[in-house]
């Protein structure tokens, strides 16, 4: 029969278990998901590996609840802004709520357990680049309902451009986030101190703007054709 743990043990491993989930996402989000074992994880915990696969199974099994305890309470804020949003009359106004509603999430949800976070996103932004098949596997499951759902409120409003530009440009978007909320310090360098690329709400605004645009701008088989250089002969 299994030994049943003491009280002093079941009051330890929610501790134990939180330590884990945060010295993970620090090496991963430092390192990348493969040059991490778990052997780093608990060592970086003050546990003993045992205690990871304990509470985790594998190391596959703590980077999926890493991203869903952060991006679950962010996807579901996200579904509501985008239920409200699809509600509004307006063209313009429904696309730029639209917009927003992908947006504030992403900031506004700042603790490490409410979806937000520079760790967090930078975690995103080098397992995104890793290209590893779990973490593929993982940011899939993560976030496709969500972006589908953000994908077809803008093409309801933006019919004549086709879903594949819409896709294009959301994916732009993904990356504007990612860079704005990891690197806000260099739009204060770039702008001279002029402006303050840690102030959430101008990045948001900035954002938005940027992106209603894009996405309103022409279909790219509709575009103008740029203009042909003049050939110049050569006299001999």
């Amino acid at each position: 029969m299994a030994r049943k743990p003491t009280s002093k043990e079941t009051a330890r491993k929610p501790n134990m278990r939180e330590a884990i989930l945060v010295a993970a996402e620090e090496l991963f989000a430092t390192n990348g998901f493969n040059a991490v074992s778990v052997r780093d994880i608990a060592q970086a915990a003050g546990a003993n590996p045992g205690s990871v696969t304990y509470h985790f199974k594998t190391k596959d099994g703590l980077l999926l609840e890493i991203y869903r305890r952060h991006c679950a309470p962010m996807n579901l804020r996200r579904s509501e802004l985008l239920a409200a949003a699809r509600r509004v009359r307006d063209l313009q106004d429904r696309l730029e709520a639209i917009v927003r509603a992908y947006v504030v999430p992403a900031f506004t949800s700042g603790s490490d357990l409410a979806g937000g976070g520079a760790r967090f996103t930078r975690l995103r932004a080098v397992m995104s680049a890793e290209g590893n098949e779990v973490t593929r596997k993982i940011i899939a499951q993560t976030f496709d309902d969500t972006s589908h759902a953000f994908i077809d409120a803008v093409h309801d409003s933006l019919p004549h451009i086709p879903r594949t530009d819409i896709v294009w440009r959301s994916h732009f978007l993904l990356g504007a986030l990612y860079y704005s909320l990891v690197t806000p310090d260099r739009v204060s360098r770039l702008s001279r101190g002029e402006a303050d690329g840690s102030d959430a709400a101008s990045a948001i605004e900035q954002l938005v703007q940027a992106t209603v645009a894009a996405f309103q701008a022409p279909a790219l088989d509709q575009a103008a054709p740029a203009r042909r250089r003049p050939v110049v002969s050569s006299k001999t």
